[in-house]
C-alpha cells in the first residue's frame, strides 16, 4: 500500500497527514478539521432494563426538586444529562482512557497498543501535557470532541493489511496526563474525562501499586464501574523470579479491599494483568481482551448502568428507610380522640344528657317541685355561666391540646422516614395547625349543643297526663276537707285523706318513674350529641392536618417507588 491509498483509506472526512517524530520518525495519522463532512455513525441504543432506570430517575429528580436541595440532586442530574449526550453519540465506539501516575509508562502502553510512537515518552516528568486520542476506526469525531481534546491531539494509527478486520476497531483510546501530576490543570483533565470515558485501563508500577492517592482517590470512589475497568501492572521486567506474581496477587488484594469486584474466573469484573510495555510481554494478551472488550459494544451502557447505581448510593439517604412508614388507624384515632378533648365534645354530650333530663323533670315533675326549683333558680344571684377568665383559661387549654395533637400526629407520621421527608410532613401538619383552634371553635358552637327543648318520646303525654291526674286527686282531697272543715259537707275523712295521700304519694313516684325511664332516651341524645362533635373536629382535622400530612406520605412513597426502580428491584 502506498502512502497516497494509505491516507484515503482512513480519511474520516479530514485532512490526514504523516508526521516524521524526531524519536526516529514513527509515523501516525493526524486528524486536521480544516475540512468537515458529515459523519454518519448509529446513535448507541440502551437496552430497555437501563432506559426503564433512567427513566426512573428523571421521574425521581422531577419529584423531588420541591423536597431536596440542588445538591442533593446535582449528581444524578449530571447522569441523566451525561446519559443523554451519550446516547445520541456512536453506538459502534467505545472511549477507553489509559490512566496513571507518574512515571507508571501509561503513554509507552498507549504507544504498544496503537504500533506506533504517538505520545511522547521519556524521563521528563510530566511527560504527557494534555490527553490525546487514537481513534481505530472513522466515526468517532464527536465523541473525542465532547472529550475537549482539540484537533491538533487526535491522532490515528496508520491503516495496514486487512486493517478493517482489526481487533481493535470501533475503540478510540485516550493517553491522559498523570493523576498524581504537580500541574493542576493535569489533574482536572483526568477528572474530568474519567467521567465522559466508557472505560479506563488503570496503569501501575511495581513501586506505586499500592499509592494511597490512586486507592482512595481513583479506585475505591469507582468500585461500581469494575467492569469497565482494567488494571494492568506494568513494569515487570523489573522484577526478578516470581516477585512479578507476588506483587500481581498484593494488587489484587488490594482492588478487593477497595470493594472492585474482580473478573477472574469468567464473572464479570475488573480484568487484572501484568505485562511489560517495553518489552512488549503481555501487550497481546491485554489487545486480545480490549478487542473482545471493545466488540461487545456494551460498555458505554454498562458505564452508565453504574454511574446510576453510584447516584442511587449516594440518595439512598434520602429516599430508603428500613421502617414501615404512614399513619396507622391508632394514631389516626387518637387525633381524633385529642380535638374531641380540644373541643369538649365529652362536656357537650353530657350537657346535651343533663338537658334532655331537665326537659324531662319539666314535663313530668310535680307541680309543687317544679315551682320551687323555678323559685331557686330565681333567687339565684349568678346567670350560671363560667366567667370571662374562666372562659380564658379554657380557650388557652383547648389550644394547647390542639397543638399537642398536631405535634403528636406529625412526628408519629414522621417517625422512619428520611429527614427531608420527615421535615416536609412536619411543615404540611404546621400549616395544617394555623387557624385549626378558631375552626373548631366555631365548629363547637354549631355542632354542639342543639339550641332549643330536646325531642320527647311517645309516652311522655300520657306521664304528663298521670301526674296531672295526681294533682287533681290532691285538689279534691283537699277541697273535700275543707268543705267539711266549713260544715258545707258531712263528715268522712277516709275518702278525701286517701285521695291526698293517693296524690301525694303519686305524683312523686310518676317523677321517679319517669325519671328512670329517661335516662336512656337521655343517655342515647347526650351520645349522638358527642357523636355529631366528634366528627366534625375530625372533619375539620382531617381536612387541615391528616390530608395534607398524607399528602406528603403520597409523594414519598412514589419517589420510593421510583427509587426501588432505579436501584433495579425487581429487575
Amino acid at each position: 500500500m502506498d502512502h497516497t491509498d494509505s491516507i484515503d483509506a482512513w480519511d474520516d472526512g479530514l485532512i490526514a497527514r504523516r508526521v516524521n517524530e524526531t524519536t526516529g520518525g514513527d509515523q501516525y495519522a493526524v486528524l486536521d478539521s480544516r475540512t468537515t463532512t458529515p459523519q454518519t455513525v448509529a446513535p448507541l441504543v440502551y437496552d430497555s432494563g437501563l432506559r426503564s432506570r433512567l427513566e426512573a430517575l428523571r421521574e425521581l429528580v422531577g419529584l423531588s426538586r420541591t423536597r431536596l436541595d440542588s445538591r442533593t440532586l446535582a449528581r444524578a442530574g449530571r447522569v441523566l444529562d451525561e446519559a443523554s449526550a451519550r446516547r445520541r453519540l456512536s453506538g459502534q465506539h467505545t472511549v477507553v482512557a489509559i490512566a496513571g501516575a507518574t512515571g507508571s509508562g501509561k503513554s509507552q502502553l498507549f504507544n504498544a497498543l496503537a504500533g506506533v510512537a504517538i505520545s511522547e515518552t521519556g524521563l521528563r516528568r510530566p511527560t504527557t501535557a494534555a490527553p490525546i486520542a487514537c481513534s481505530w476506526s472513522d466515526g468517532a469525531a464527536n465523541l473525542i470532541e465532547r472529550l475537549g481534546i482539540p484537533p491538533r491531539l487526535r491522532r490515528r494509527p496508520l491503516p495496514t493489511a486487512g486493517d478493517a478486520e482489526s481487533p481493535l476497531r470501533g475503540l478510540v483510546l485516550i493517553d491522559l496526563p498523570d493523576h498524581d501530576s504537580a500541574a493542576v490543570q493535569h489533574r482536572e483533565h483526568v477528572d474530568r474525562i474519567l467521567g465522559l470515558v466508557d472505560a479506563v485501563i488503570w496503569v501501575v508500577d511495581p513501586e506505586k501499586y499500592a499509592d494511597a492517592v490512586l486507592h482512595e482517590r481513583y479506585l475505591r470512589p469507582m468500585a461500581a464501574h469494575a467492569e469497565v475497568m482494567f488494571v494492568v501492572l506494568n513494569q515487570v521486567d523489573r522484577l526478578p523470579g516470581e516477585a512479578a506474581e507476588q506483587v500481581l496477587d498484593d494488587l489484587r488484594r488490594l482492588l478487593d479491599e477497595d470493594g472492585i469486584a474482580l473478573g477472574e474466573f469468567g464473572e464479570p469484573g475488573t480484568t487484572v494483568l501484568a505485562l511489560s510495555a517495553l518489552t512488549g510481554e503481555g501487550v497481546g494478551e491485554l489487545r486480545e481482551s480490549l478487542g473482545q472488550f471493545v466488540a461487545e459494544r456494551t460498555a458505554p451502557a454498562r458505564r452508565i448502568s453504574a454511574d446510576v447505581d453510584i447516584a442511587a448510593a449516594r440518595l439512598r439517604p434520602v429516599y430508603a428507610t428500613r421502617r414501615r412508614t404512614g399513619l396507622s388507624e391508632q394514631a389516626r384515632e387518637e387525633f381524633s380522640d385529642r380535638l374531641a378533648d380540644a373541643v369538649g365534645a365529652t362536656a357537650a354530650g353530657e350537657a346535651a344528657e343533663r338537658a334532655w333530663l331537665r326537659n324531662a323533670n319539666r314535663a313530668c315533675g310535680t307541680p309543687w317541685l317544679r315551682l320551687w326549683r323555678w323559685y331557686q333558680d330565681r333567687g339565684e344571684p349568678t346567670t350560671g355561666r363560667l366567667s370571662g377568665r374562666t372562659q380564658a383559661d379554657e380557650e388557652a387549654t383547648a389550644r394547647q391540646r390542639v397543638e399537642t395533637a398536631v405535634r403528636t400526629v406529625a412526628e408519629r407520621a414522621s417517625a422512619g422516614l428520611p429527614a427531608p421527608w420527615a421535615q416536609a410532613v412536619r411543615e404540611a401538619a404546621a400549616r395544617g395547625s394555623q387557624g385549626l383552634p378558631e375552626a373548631l371553635d366555631e365548629l363547637s358552637v354549631r355542632a354542639g349543643v342543639p339550641t332549643g327543648r330536646p325531642p320527647r318520646p311517645g309516652w311522655w303525654p300520657m306521664a304528663v297526663l298521670a301526674q296531672a291526674s295526681m294533682t287533681i286527686l290532691q285538689f279534691l282531697g283537699g277541697l273535700w276537707l275543707l268543705g267539711q272543715i266549713v260544715q258545707i259537707m258531712s263528715p268522712n275523712l277516709g275518702v278525701p285523706v286517701l285521695l291526698m295521700i293517693i296524690g301525694i304519694v303519686g305524683g312523686p313516684l310518676i317523677e321517679w318513674s319517669c325519671r328512670m325511664a329517661a335516662r336512656g332516651p337521655a343517655r342515647r341524645y347526650g351520645l349522638e350529641a358527642e357523636r355529631r362533635l366528634r366528627e366534625a373536629a375530625a372533619g375539620c382535622g382531617r381536612a387541615r392536618v391528616l390530608d395534607p400530612v398524607a399528602a406528603e406520605l403520597l409523594r414519598y412513597r412514589e419517589v420510593r417507588e421510583q427509587y426501588g426502580r432505579v436501584v433495579g428491584v425487581g429487575r
